[in-house]
């Protein structure tokens, strides 16, 4: 399975959020330029992130971006799913259905395996992401311009 890159930089963005400091509530452009991705699709991840309860977002003096306790303790398996949606691996339906939607025993299999990946990643916690070696590593990262 492969996440979208919608999913895998709000992921990021989530790791970076959580080895702010307290207090240190970082802004969009500064994650953005810190993970070295354009300030539009950051604002875009950090909008659904703060959607799900997340990331709580603050505009003017003093504000910026803060992980929520409930984003610290979320399940990594949780955010994936909902970050990803309700889409199967395969593509059975629509404009062109395959001809063996009926007696196809692939696509409960990719169904299966799809659950699996997810069952693997629920134990972890956000927190547990950021865990050292990472957490130093996100720390240290110097905001580079993006796009």
């Amino acid at each position: 399975m492969r996440l979208t890159k919608f999913t895998d930089l709000a992921l990021r963005s989530v790791m970076r959020l959580a080895v702010a400091e307290d207090g240190d509530a970082l802004t969009t452009r500064e994650v953005a330029e810190a993970m070295a991705v354009p300030y539009t699709h950051v604002a875009k991840a950090v909008a659904r992130l703060q959607h799900m309860g997340v990331v709580e977002a603050r505009r003017g003096r003093g504000g910026g971006l803060a992980l929520t306790d409930t984003g610290r303790r979320s399940s990594v398996g949780r955010l994936v799913r909902e970050l990803e949606g309700e889409g199967e691996v395969v593509a059975c339906e629509g404009d062109s259905p395959c001809p063996l939607r009926g007696a196809c025993r692939l696509r409960r299999a990719l169904r299966d395996a799809q659950e699996a990946f997810y069952a693997t990643l629920d134990p972890l916690t956000v927190a547990d992401l950021v865990a050292s070696p990472t957490g130093p590593v996100l720390i240290g990262l110097v905001g580079r311009p993006a796009d």
